[in-house]
């Protein structure tokens, strides 16, 4: 049992999900129970929506990997869409009240393992309340360990507390957080930070390392994959 569920599948769940207002589910690619490696609620960054390329492609290569994968626009983001004008996020206290709403929502429908996190900001906000929550995991993809251009100010003093284990992939030259700031930081030890070689933020390596983004997204879909299995 995992917080009260039962550690199967139910064939009808991922209807029940996507039929709630406002989701968006990937079901995974496996029949019954065989391959499942769980469920993960995952939030779009400040810039772009749910179904943006990057947060599609992902879903899709974890879905194909055993992982059904869950999505969801914050309010500000919901409301571009319908209006077609551009706003900024919402204040931090009304993101972390839309990701509780979602977890009520997704939480009695899915059974065995769920996990949060998200692209950038999405991430981030889960990371501030994924102990409180009670989910399995956090999987954060391009953590946003400070502002640009602001390394000396550091958004991880919450981190070095989390206990919920955590799965952090970062690209080695991320402008939000690239590998040699990251290794100055205390970090809990629930928490493994997986490199991708020359990433940035979107995990886009240096075409001249002869690496792609595809191998990239690849790679950090089954990374998450094998850390939900575990």
């Amino acid at each position: 049992m995992i917080n009260g569920q039962s550690a199967g599948i139910d064939g009808d769940q991922w209807a029940k999900v996507a039929n709630v207002p406002g989701l968006r589910c990937d079901p995974p690619h496996v029949q019954g129970k065989d391959g499942y490696k769980g469920c993960l609620i995952l939030a779009h960054g400040a810039g772009a929506p749910m179904d943006s390329g990057f947060m599609g492609e992902m879903a899709q290569r974890l879905a194909a990997l055993g992982v059904a994968v869950v999505r969801f626009e914050f309010p500000y983001m919901a409301e571009r869409r319908v209006t077609g004008g551009k706003r900024p996020p919402n204040p931090q206290k009304v993101l972390l009240e839309c990701w509780r709403d979602v977890y009520r929502q997704v939480r009695p429908l899915v059974a065995g393992k769920l996990a949060v996190g998200g692209k950038s900001m999405g991430g981030r906000m889960a990371s501030l309340l994924v102990d409180e929550l009670g989910a399995d995991a956090l999987v954060c993809l391009g953590y946003p360990f400070y502002a640009v251009g602001k390394p000396e100010k550091p958004r991880v003093e919450h981190l070095a507390e989390l206990k919920t284990p955590t799965l952090i992939v970062q690209g080695e030259r991320d402008a939000l957080g690239n590998r040699e700031a990251v290794a100055g930081y205390a970090l809990s030890p629930a928490i493994e930070v997986s490199w991708l070689v020359a990433g940035d933020h979107d995990l886009k390596p240096l075409k001249a390392l002869g690496f792609s983004h595809e191998q990239h997204l690849q790679a950090a879909a089954e990374r998450v994959a094998a850390f939900l299995q575990g």
